[in-house]
């Protein structure tokens, strides 16, 4: 069933599969992020994305590497006012909400362990795949800032290496609005970067980068649109433009 996807994904590091999710599967995991929306956490509570000093950015860091067992809120700049009150509609504020709704959020959580799902994982060699991160992407207009050109592999690493991100469309994703665009086939490449724990415990960052951002020519990175209900699989070496769910083999050791 899934010999073209398979093809297409060794071969580009990526593949996209219409109709993946049933219009009643995506409706329903819509309406969950507006229950989850409404569970925002407090203005005293968001206050750690609202400055930009030092000790502000290490706060930023800390709650960053501890939503791994959480549903944490992660806001757009400039969303929050000093005090971590909100500049725009709640909805609007949003960069993503994540890394855990794969196990605290019932929706999600059914719909990361569906049978497709695992159909998948299957076909591009998963024998024991594991859930490392989950999240949703608002990607709202007129806000936030430029997600540059990047891997995946650079912030979520493992040995040995072998990570897949399944990205889901809730939304018809057209270059209009903000759909993914890969450079075919450079996830052949290797890893081009990693972003690390900082072994200078003195500094005011917890997470740097190993070295410089790579340079990567424009022209090689194509759209990718994505129709409501569909996905988007891709390897994590895959250079990439603009991402929900990814999976990892159990075996493997994260970096």
């Amino acid at each position: 069933m899934y010999e073209k996807v398979v093809k297409q994904y060794e071969t580009n590091g990526f593949a996209v599969i219409e109709k993946f999710f049933s219009a009643e599967e995506v409706n329903l995991m819509k309406k969950e992020i507006d229950v989850l929306i409404k569970k925002m956490p407090e203005e005293s509570q968001r206050t750690v994305f609202s400055t930009v000093d030092s000790e502000s950015q290490q706060n930023k860091d800390r709650y960053f590497l501890e939503s791994g067992d959480k549903i944490s809120y992660f806001y757009e700049q400039g969303a929050l006012g000093p005090n971590g009150e909100l500049l725009v509609e709640p909805h609007l504020s949003l960069n993503k909400i994540g890394h855990a709704l794969h196990e605290l959020d019932p929706v999600f959580k059914k719909m990361t362990f569906s049978e497709q799902v695992k159909e998948v994982a299957f076909q591009l060699g998963y024998e024991e795949p594991a859930v490392v991160q989950s999240m949703c992407i608002f990607k709202n207009p007129g806000i936030g800032s430029e997600v540059t050109a990047h891997q995946d592999a650079t912030y979520l690493y493992t040995e040995p290496v072998k990570v897949t991100g399944f990205w889901v469309a809730l939304d018809d994703a057209t270059v209009e609005n903000g759909c993914l665009w890969f450079a075919a086939g450079s996830h052949k490449s290797g890893v081009h970067r990693r972003y690390v724990r900082n072994p200078d415990q003195g500094s005011d960052q917890l997470l740097i980068y190993k070295s410089g951002p790579p340079i990567y020519q424009r022209s090689n990175f194509k759209p990718v649109p994505v129709e409501k209900e569909g996905t988007n699989n891709f390897d994590s070496f895959i250079n990439k433009d603009k991402l929900i769910l990814l999976c990892i083999r159990k075996s493997c050791k994260t970096i």
